[in-house]
């Protein structure tokens, strides 16, 4: 299986703070990691930190991924 994270940072990578703005995404996901069942099936939205939706992760298996065109 395989743990995705996809985030959209935009055409202006987060109004130039990129690295804020994905360490903050990141910092926030890990912190409440425990709330989730990691198995496949699994995902929830990304949202930044003016609450909008800015991408989503997901839990696949690799047959998933090798159909929608990834490596394994």
């Amino acid at each position: 299986m395989k743990f995705l994270l996809e985030v959209d940072m935009g055409d202006k990578a987060f109004d130039g703070d990129a690295v804020g703005e994905l360490g903050r995404i990141l910092r926030y996901w890990g912190g409440n990691l425990h709330h989730y069942d990691l198995k496949p099936g699994a995902g929830s939205v990304v949202y930044d930190s003016n609450y909008h939706e800015v991408g989503q992760w997901s839990v696949i298996t690799t047959a998933e991924s090798w159909a929608a065109g990834g490596e394994s």
